[in-house]
């Protein structure tokens, strides 16, 4: 095969391979690139020979690129890259062509699909810009040998020397036409990979997107790549995907890596009642939004194996809530949390710190209110104004923000909304992460997963050291 028609694929580590071993997020959950994989699956079934490596769970792997650039002389190489990799990939971009000048770099993933032009305009190391969902752009442009780019819509190249949008690709792929992601091209796949700590019940686990896009419009929330859109994976074809990581894999436990996961009933009902008439011997997790919740779904999801639901709860502050997701009815969000541990399944809560608009009391309702609740995990981030989310555009405003994107990973405040220092802020956030894991009922939780997950604690034992530092100091690179 010609070396025009093969391409490596790489997913960025975002930071110097050797803070790998003290990066906290890391350490806790190493999730594969399902994104880049399902691309991988794509283009090979068009005939296009693809290579994919994966420097978050391989932070070594700088000296894999080298060999392949080398030894299978692709002509293209592509990187999907969050705003906090991004510049990674484009250091990566130059080494690629320090070692094959004639090579074409490709960039996608949420960070360009929201700058478009810009990041064209500001770095020469990158040729073109996939826009939006990759599959079917890339493999146009790797069958048009990368000519008449101007005909293929989802790019942004450089037209003469300036940097063209060629329009949004349209409409979305049908999920169900897609082959299952080239997990095998994941090195170390299923083992590699491991989700949170405590968020398991059996190892060897996995993700898996059976949707993509969000109905929803939360000022937080990144919407380059999929806009508007909400499609998803019906269910005889995600209960094949699921036996599928069972038996070619023995993954044991999923995590359904969707924003809604449940906002089509009918399709979650048909694969609970599928999972329990044809049992696969798993488990699985899934993020739900309160309003698509019920007694009644959530008894037939326990029953096909839902361990864990995760639920966006954000702030406890009403007031500071209304001003950024819509429907923000804390009393609802409170009854579905209850009903879905009546159900006999865990919950985790997902929070912010420093939205704009917040204070200190706003802070000190959330906790009050979170720690009302029966939660038994919970995450807390440090919000970030991705581009790409409609409060990007305005954050200067609001407060006070620091654009570098090597940090903009929610673990930094890079964003310190008016009237709060950074300081107090992360005085606050380690407050927030102690009366949390201090509370009896939580603690006793979690020493009930030395049975209910045995690996989780094997997990912590070994990492205990930078666990706890984190816990300290809520900094994510330990001594860095």
């Amino acid at each position: 095969m010609a070396a025009a028609e093969r391409i490596l694929l790489v997913h960025p580590l975002g930071y110097e391979a050797e803070a790998a071993g003290r990066d906290i997020s890391r350490l806790a959950n190493i999730m594969p690139p399902l994104g880049l994989a399902s691309i991988a699956a794509w283009l090979e079934r068009q005939g296009f020979a693809v290579d994919l490596v994966d420097c978050h769970a391989h932070p070594d792997a700088e000296s894999r690129i080298r060999e392949l650039l080398r030894g299978t002389r692709p002509g293209w190489i592509g990187f999907s890259c969050t705003t906090s990799s991004f510049l990674d990939g484009v250091r990566l971009a130059r080494l690629a062509k320090s070692e094959r000048p004639e090579i074409r770099t490709v960039f996608g993933g949420p960070h360009v699909s929201a700058l478009k032009e810009r990041v064209l305009t500001d770095f020469p190391e990158v040729d073109i810009v996939v826009v939006g969902e990759g599959e079917e752009t890339l493999a146009a442009l790797l069958a048009a040998g990368g000519e008449k780019l101007e005909e293929i819509p989802g790019l942004v190249f450089r037209d003469g020397g300036v940097p063209r949008f060629t329009g949004y690709r349209e409409p979305g792929l049908e999920l169900d036409s897609l082959p299952f992601p080239a997990y095998e091209k994941l090195a170390g796949y299923p083992r590699a990979y491991q989700l949170p700590i405590f968020n398991y019940p059996k190892a060897p686990n996995s993700s898996c997107i059976s949707s993509r896009g969000c109905p929803y419009a939360c000022s937080y929330c990144d919407r380059s790549v999929f806009r508007r859109t909400f499609r998803y994976n019906s269910a005889d074809y995600l209960y094949d995907h699921l036996r599928y990581l069972r038996e070619r894999f023995g993954v044991r436990h999923v995590n359904f890596y969707d924003d809604q996961f449940t906002f089509n009933r009918g399709r979650v009902e048909a694969l609970c009642r599928k999972l329990i008439d044809e049992p696969l011997g798993l488990t699985y997790n899934c993020a739900v939004r309160a309003e698509h919740v019920d007694p009644e779904l959530l008894r037939l999801m326990k029953a096909a194996g839902c361990w864990m639901a995760s639920l966006g709860i954000e702030t406890g502050d009403p007031e500071l809530l209304a001003k950024h997701r819509q429907n923000p009815d804390l009393a609802m969000l409170a009854e579905k949390i209850r009903q879905i541990k009546t159900a006999g399944i865990r919950v985790k809560g997902l929070l912010m710190m420093g939205l704009p608009g917040e204070s200190e009391a706003s802070i000190r309702k959330s906790m009050e209110y979170v720690f009302s609740l029966p939660i038994d995990d919970f995450n807390l981030s440090k919000f970030t104004p991705f581009p790409g989310t409609p409060i990007y555009e305005n954050a200067h405003e609001l407060g006070s923000f620091n654009e570098d994107w090597a940090k903009m990973d929610c673990m930094h405040f890079q964003f310190v909304p008016s009237g709060m220092t950074r300081e107090r802020l992360e005085e606050l956030f380690t407050l927030y992460y102690k009366s949390h894991f201090q509370r009896p009922q939580v603690l006793l939780g979690y020493l009930a997963m030395l049975w209910k997950s045995p690996d989780s604690w094997r997990r912590f034992a070994l990492n205990a050291g930078s666990f706890l530092r984190f816990a300290r100091d809520s900094r994510r690179l330990g001594d860095s």
